[in-house]
């Protein structure tokens, strides 16, 4: 169908009532009918595979309901949906964490009135009924009476903080950077963000001050954000695992008297290198972890593995320790913009030792087609509040050759899980 707008001058009135009217019958029928038979299909065999207990097969089925509901929901319904389903569900959920209101509901299995549940968190019941009327119409919770609710696997995982603090780690520092960004794409005639001290992170949060930064003032905010990017990381498949990366590959070298096998430079609390431990105990070689000097001190007080040694560094400044057999990087180049990565990525090269050394990078690689929605969220995330982004296969290969490397492979076993980008020094 073609779309074709008139303005309504020499006498086309009846022309621009044609046209609203179109639009209003479009608004108004399903988004993409053709789809919803295939959809249906697909949704059928996913869900026989999943009923015989296939791994993959919960995710399919997921993508194939979400996109029957792109494909059956009119446009009027998915700009309702957008406009006002997010926002709200996100309030109610907020302001149950901080009520405590899942904990209190979600303690054991039986159903609880609204009247009881009011009493223990010391809200109003008028008020409390409303916010889990919408909860509960948002999938968030069961009703099993009149303003009478019963736990789910969701608000069951809001008693614990590790989840409950991604709600208002992102109100307190990312979601005013993103209602900014209109703003700001429009101020800058929609150029792409590059500077991370003027972006609209700056304009919602009204700062001059950097992301991190920021949160370096705001130590509540710094506190919600790891436990979101450990809830974000949890039970997602790892490069460690077998068959994602050939490890074995790495660690079956001779390293030497004092030889480092793994350097994780910005390695925050060690988890990436525990997990490593845990892993592949018998790797032989250095495990160092680098970070600034407030998270190496944070660090030190964690109980890491006896084999992991902290050292302070900052990775816009040349690496320090040499021939190492692994640098590692996890999450760290997607917060910054590519002069900044190619800066970081210099900074290794005169480390490593030719035809020994690599740089393992573990971050999203966006496909050319066929991009996962939540990889392509948080690229809106980090270009409203970070002026960077993830990236592209092709993106990777000009940034990695750029810093005089080359990209050996990119290993990744699933659409939406982070890769590793396996690099090299450039022959």
């Amino acid at each position: 169908m073609t779309v074709t707008e008139t303005n309504g001058t020499n006498g086309a009135n009846g022309h621009q009532e044609a046209f609203v009217d179109m639009i209003a019958d479009i608004a108004t029928s399903p988004n993409i009918p053709a789809q919803v038979p295939g959809l249906l299909e697909k949704i059928a065999k996913s869900g026989k595979a999943f009923l015989a207990d296939d791994p993959k097969a919960r995710t399919e089925l997921l993508d194939a309901a979400r996109a029957l509901v792109y494909a059956t929901e009119t446009p009027r319904e998915a700009m309702i949906r957008v406009c006002w389903s997010q926002s709200t569900l996100y309030a109610c959920i907020e302001s149950g964490v901080d009520m405590g209101l899942f904990t209190a509901l979600s303690k054991d299995d039986k159903p609880k009135s609204v009247a009881s549940l009011a009493e223990v968190v010391g809200a109003e019941p008028k008020m409390l009924a409303r916010l889990m009327k919408h909860l509960c119409a948002m999938g968030v919770i069961i009703e099993t009476g009149p303003d009478e609710y019963l736990r789910t696997g969701y608000s069951i995982s809001l008693m614990a903080e590790r989840f409950s603090d991604a709600y208002p780690c992102i109100t307190d520092s990312i979601t005013k950077g993103i209602m900014a960004l209109p703003a700001h794409l429009k101020k800058t005639n929609y150029r792409n963000p590059t500077n991370g001290v003027d972006c609209a992170f700056q304009a919602g949060y009204d700062t001059k001050e950097h992301f991190f930064e920021f949160l370096g003032s705001h130590p509540m905010a710094a506190k919600q954000f790891n436990n979101h990017m450990s809830a974000y990381h949890q039970g997602r498949p790892s490069w460690m695992d077998v068959g994602f990366f050939d490890v074995p590959r790495l660690t079956n070298v001779d390293m030497g008297e004092d030889g480092a096998l793994i350097v994780d430079m910005g390695g925050s609390l060690g988890h990436d290198l525990s997990e490593f431990r845990r892993k592949w105990p018998q790797a032989a070689g250095r495990f160092i972890l680098q970070d600034l000097p407030a998270v190496v001190k944070q660090a030190q007080s964690m109980d890491l593995h006896k084999s992991i040694e902290t050292m302070v560094h900052d990775f816009f400044t040349e690496q320090p320790v040499k021939g190492a057999r692994v640098y590692y990087m996890h999450s760290i180049l997607h917060d910054w913009p590519d002069e900044k990565c190619i800066e970081i990525l210099k900074n290794i090269v005169p480390a490593m030792k030719p035809g020994f050394s690599k740089i393992l990078i573990n971050e999203n690689v966006i496909p050319e087609t066929n991009a996962y929605w939540e990889t392509t969220s948080l690229d809106i995330i980090m270009m409203s509040d970070f002026a960077s982004c993830e990236r592209t296969v092709t993106n990777w290969h000009s940034l990695v050759e750029a810093a005089g490397l080359k990209i050996r492979k990119i290993w990744t076993v699933e659409r939406g899980v982070e890769s590793l980008i396996e690099c090299e020094l450039a022959e």
